[in-house]
């Protein structure tokens, strides 16, 4: 009676799903901290007093820690145990977001510049002389005043932005061995048939963390930083101010809470696990019976050998020096590919200008359009985030849909930029008038006038006011019209407390026009920047859905060009072509272009913040058209070149096919000619044959 064997059956919890569910939830870790940290652009950049490009080399770092060790963890970490250098890799990322918070300890409270030298008690309806003669009651903070500047600039923490700096590249440093480690584990033990399923089971879980990174960036925006320490009734401003900053270091301590936890299963995950489908001792059998017949076949191939022959077929070992004397020329001919030279200029060129856009997109809108920090981060992770993924996945159905060939790939590729450069274009006119503040986008008589010099400020009507022109402390006037300050706005008295403090009997609302004049009904201001026009509304809803839609046709040629780049390549210089492109594209695509991005930002800055001890600190308001121009001619300038590449990509791609093609049509015609000379020859001997047969028999 035969028995039949049944095939093992895989357990439900084995080691390797707890591997596959322990890395997709790192994925989601690093993913959540790196999206959280691009959201606390702002809010790092308004607590530091630092400009942009001083915060785009911030955010650069995390870049810099990544490739200091990538190539060393790539090359070794595979010869060493992999689970255990993932979970250091956790524990590191860990400590660099906890590190990335500790500034919040150490700087004591956030002191927000103001005009205002005290907050009058409840029970006062009119304390405050905004309008002063004389100039020393103009302070920011009386201990910060008392002191000297170089104990005030010790106190105030003034270089607290390094530790966010190291903890940023600590956390690039912790990444490093995730991806390429993890990756390779899976792929070493799972079935070949399952090891695609995982992966993309790990991508899923991994895009989540952007969009829950973004949506908790946005509440942690709207809390106040000193939130539990301070009494928010006397914060005078809200979190539409530009002097507001959200409490930036809770997500950093979320996200050191969730690296930790992440680490925790690759501590007790084995070096090595059984093939998934296969028993150990199946699997040990196999090997021997394999060893056993491998050494048979050899035996009796070589009875049929020469003595000398056997000595030829033996394998050589590999060693270091062969693999790098082969190195420098498989370097030569990668480079000399034109296909993968363009492809690196492409995907250099498209990286620079996305890592710029997605760094200062929640600055753009909020600058052009008006909104606030938190709204404008929330849209992004709710909005162009899924619309990304979604297009990644609909790119690859299609690839699989049709099977397209290398050029069908990059006619995908080039049909999606031109779309989305053409959605981008349309934004160029999406765009809202100049806020209303006087003597920086208008002049104190109401006419369209932008003025980067700090004498615009002054006028006749706050000539004798002794007014501070360094600070930023915006009223709301009854015009519409946005002051600098209730100083400068001529306020003679003020009356509430807090965010609800009302100026009155402000003089430069007499300088405006006639026409202005008679519809004034009084000349009172509130805290605060006037909201922009009704029209800007339905502007931004016109952006977000030409960025939403933009964003999923330009994600549908991610596949596909990652397709087209394996195709284009010598089947044993992939590895090789794709760690030099990784290594290029990360080094001089995405650390860059957050600095110069930034740099040329501040250039059309209009109002620089002061800091708490004198000097220049973070931007309050920008010249939103330069802005628009600056922001918008980089991202055109960078995706614009990437696009022209694209064609000059794809016609090498069909001649170099058309040549393939010619090429093989040649083989075709001669193979066809010797199985014709070959026929041809066989008709010959057979009549031979058959006449020397007829001769023999005739004899």
């Amino acid at each position: 009676m035969s028995v039949e064997t049944k095939a093992p059956q895989e357990q439900c919890c084995s080691k390797l799903k707890l591997f596959l569910a322990s890395l997709s939830f790192v994925y989601f870790a690093k993913a959540f901290g790196g999206s959280y940290m691009k959201s606390s652009i702002t809010q790092l950049e308004r607590r530091f007093d630092i400009p942009s490009s001083l915060i785009g080399f911030i955010d650069s770092s995390f870049e810099m820690g990544n490739l200091l060790v990538i190539a060393f963890v790539s090359y070794f970490g595979a010869k060493l145990h992999r689970p255990k250098l993932i979970g250091i890799g956790c524990l590191v990322m860990a400590v660099g977001a906890f590190l990335t918070a500790l500034p919040h300890l150490f700087q004591g409270r956030y002191v927000y510049e103001t005009t205002l030298s005290h907050i009058p008690e409840e029970n006062t309806t009119e304390s405050i002389l905004p309008c002063i003669t004389n100039a020393s009651n103009l302070v920011i903070n009386i201990k910060a005043a008392a002191a000297s500047k170089e104990a005030c600039e010790k106190e105030a923490g003034s270089y607290m932005w390094i530790y966010v700096f190291l903890g940023n590249m600590l956390r690039g440093i912790g990444e490093a061995p995730v991806m390429p480690l993890g990756v390779s584990y899976l792929d070493d033990f799972a079935r070949e048939e399952n090891t695609a399923f995982y992966l993309a089971c790990i991508q899923t879980v991994g895009i989540l963390g952007p969009m829950f990174g973004f949506m908790f960036g946005s509440y942690c925006a709207k809390l106040y930083v000193d939130i539990g320490s301070v009494d928010l009734e006397t914060i005078s401003i809200n979190y539409k101010d530009s002097r507001w900053v959200g409490a930036w270091w809770l997500g950093f301590l979320v996200t050191g809470v969730l690296m930790l936890l992440a680490g925790i299963p690759f501590w007790f995950l084995p070096k090595t696990l059984p093939k998934q489908g296969k028993r150990p001792s199946q699997k040990k059998k196999d090997n021997e019976i394999q060893t056993c017949s491998d050494t048979a076949e050899v035996k009796e191939q070589d009875r049929f050998l020469p003595d000398d022959h056997t000595e030829e077929q033996e394998p050589k070992p590999v060693t270091m020096a062969a693999m790098a004397k082969d190195f420098g020329p498989s370097l030569k001919m990668l480079f000399t590919n034109k296909i993968f030279l363009l492809i690196l200029l492409q995907s250099l060129v498209a990286v620079n200008g996305f890592i710029g856009m997605i760094t200062f997109k929640p600055k753009y809108m909020e600058q052009v359009y008006g909104q606030s920090p938190s709204k404008a981060i929330f849209l992004i992770g709710v909005m162009n985030l899924p619309a990304v993924a979604l297009g990644v996945i609909t790119g690859g159905f299609l690839m699989k849909r049709f099977k397209l060939s290398i050029l069908g790939a990059a006619r995908i590729c080039i049909s999606s930029a031109l779309l989305s450069f053409c959605l981008l274009l349309v934004q160029y006119f999406l765009n809202c008038d100049n806020s209303q503040v006087a003597g920086l986008t208008m002049s104190y008589q109401g006419v369209p006038e932008v003025s980067y010099q700090p004498d615009s400020l002054l006028s006749q009507c706050n000539m004798g006011c002794s007014c501070s022109l360094k600070h930023w402390d915006p009223v709301c006037a009854a015009n519409g019209m946005t002051y600098v300050s209730p100083c400068l706005a001529g306020c003679q008295t003020s009356t509430g407390v807090g965010k609800e403090m009302v100026f009155h009997n402000c003089t430069c609302m007499a300088e405006l026009s006639e026409e202005q004049t008679v519809r004034l009904t009084n000349m009172s201001a509130i805290l605060g920047q006037c909201p922009r026009k009704g029209d800007c509304d339905r502007m931004f809803k016109l952006y977000m859905g030409m960025s939403v839609v933009g964003a999923f046709i330009s994600a549908c040629g991610a596949t596909p060009g990652y397709i087209v780049l394996l195709r284009s390549i010598n089947p044993d210089l992939k590895s090789l072509a794709l760690g030099m492109q990784t290594l290029i594209v990360r080094t001089l695509g995405a650390i860059p272009p957050p600095i110069y991005f930034g740099a040329l930002i501040d250039k059309t800055c209009l109002k620089w913040g002061s800091k708490r001890c004198g000097g220049q600190g973070a931007c309050r308001i920008y010249d939103s058209q330069a802005f628009r121009i600056t922001f918008l001619g980089l991202v055109y300038a960078c995706y614009g070149t990437s696009y022209l590449l694209w064609g000059v990509l794809y016609w090498h791609l069909s001649k170099r096919q058309k040549k393939l093609a010619l090429q093989n049509q040649a083989k075709v015609i001669e193979l066809e000619n010797n199985e014709n000379n070959v026929n041809g020859h066989a008709v010959v001997n057979i009549a031979k044959e058959s006449s020397n047969l007829d001769q023999e028999s005739t004899i």
